[in-house]
């Protein structure tokens, strides 16, 4: 008879895998693989309802609106409510907002207004949503693995979201945008359902604060007292906004135009996606000792594609460079995470998580909308090369930021806070806070 000490002994879970994260990980898995199909789904319901473009356009930006606008309030709720409800609620609003797309989908000819009003909520559930997981997720982590633990969230929110690319876009095909859009809906359900369960009686009880306009001022000077954050903030508000140009305009024309049609485009969108896989798995590997200098050396490959496209390069040249920059920005991403886990208060990191997003997302409308102009004016090679040298001149200034070059990574839990009238500068606030 085998003895209870011989018996075979359970696989464990890392340390850094701990209940919250786990919760969230597999929370973003099922959203990243309904989220993903019903943008395919939103495009194809307006194109089939008659609309054209500019109507697909308008969608989209109703989407994006909602999102600039409440970001910042976004990050102040979520640092001042528990997080956790914060996410329930906003996957609450997604989820109701994508059923009633679903519906009007589903029951013929949905009016384009009633498709942007319902893709605006869907929108501002993201506004709310987006900083409040992302401090979520840094507090659910701890010690040295924190590098792997993102890593390995990324991994699977950006594995998932190619399948769900995939398999969204023959589900459109097969049985119609509106099935799409109600599969995403009870995926909504069911993360908002994971996320209910999550543990926050790690985090102290905010105390009361003067308010939101406060916290709002707080945030900010969380931002403005570091160097490297406010530098890296700024140098992707432009990288984000050229990117989502080059590849939201200049390449679906590129495609039609020199590649031979849609199915390449999507081909080199594909090669991209499975960059982000290959870059995060590397980032479980990898723990680079000066991360934000290893990360922003891996913003350079981001102006790739946009040179890729202006050459233009072969289907096969333009696939290489677009799994090139989705693996760059996938160890950015992680190194990013990293350093705010590292340096930012546990209490402000929803808030200044609202700030990274609001200068990643905010000049993106207006970049998109110049876009056509620019190309009629100089040119769509003469553009394209543009945004590639906009990528190369902001991640150049980046590294004359001597916090950026030479921040290190720490092994024991400190975080360092801007110092207030009260605090001398050079001050460290312990990991507790207090």
């Amino acid at each position: 008879m085998t003895s209870p000490a011989a018996a075979p002994r359970r696989p464990r879970r890392p340390e850094w895998a701990g209940r919250n994260y786990t919760l969230l990980t597999a929370a973003s898995v099922v959203t990243s693989l309904g989220s993903q199909g019903a943008l395919i789904a939103a495009a194809f319901a307006v194109l089939d309802a008659g609309g054209d473009g500019g109507d697909v356009g308008l969608v989209a930006a109703a989407r994006t609106l909602p999102l600039v606008l409440f970001l910042l309030i976004g990050g102040a709720v979520a640092d001042r409510l528990p997080r956790h409800r914060v996410m329930v609620a906003a996957n609450t609003l997604n989820c109701l907002s994508q059923g009633a797309f679903a519906v009007l989908v589903l029951a013929g000819e949905p009016q384009l207004w009633q498709m942007m009003l319902l893709t605006a909520l869907g929108g501002t559930g993201q506004a709310f949503f987006g900083p409040a997981a992302e401090g979520m997720l840094m507090s659910s982590v701890s010690g040295e693995q924190v590098g792997r633990a993102f890593a390995l969230f990324r991994l699977a929110t950006q594995g998932s979201g190619l399948g769900g690319a995939a398999v969204g876009g023959a589900m459109v095909a097969a049985i119609g945008p509106g099935w799409v859009l109600a599969v995403d809906a009870v995926a909504f359900a069911v993360a908002g359902s994971l996320r209910a369960f999550l543990d926050v009686s790690h985090i102290p009880p905010r105390e009361p604060g003067e308010g939101l306009l406060a916290d709002l001022r707080d945030g900010w000077r969380e931002v403005v007292g570091r160097p490297w954050l406010w530098s890296i903030v700024a140098q992707f508000s432009v990288v984000v906004a050229v990117v989502a140009a080059a590849e939201s305009v200049y390449g679906p024309l590129v495609a039609r135009d020199s590649l031979g049609g849609a199915a390449p485009w999507g081909l080199a969108l594909g090669a991209f996606g499975a960059g982000n896989v290959g870059g995060a798995i590397l980032m479980m590997r990898w723990k680079p000792r000066r991360m934000l200098l290893a990360g922003t050396l891996c913003v350079f490959p981001l102006a790739m594609p946009s040179a890729a496209l202006a050459v233009p390069l072969s289907v096969a040249g333009l696939c290489a460079v677009m799994f090139v920059s989705g693996v760059a920005l996938e160890v950015f991403g992680v190194s990013w995470m990293t350093a705010l886990h590292q340096e930012i208060p546990e209490d402000r990191l929803s808030r200044v998580s609202a700030y990274d997003w609001f200068g990643s997302v905010s000049m993106v409308p207006l970049a998109t909308a110049l876009a056509g102009p620019a190309e009629e004016a100089f040119g769509r090679t003469a553009a394209l090369w543009g945004c590639t040298v906009l990528v190369v001149v902001v991640t150049a200034g980046v590294l004359c930021v001597s916090d950026v070059r030479n921040m290190t990574r720490r092994t024991k839990e400190v975080v360092v806070g801007v110092p207030t009238a009260s605090e001398p500068a050079g001050w460290k606030r312990p990991a507790d806070g207090s």
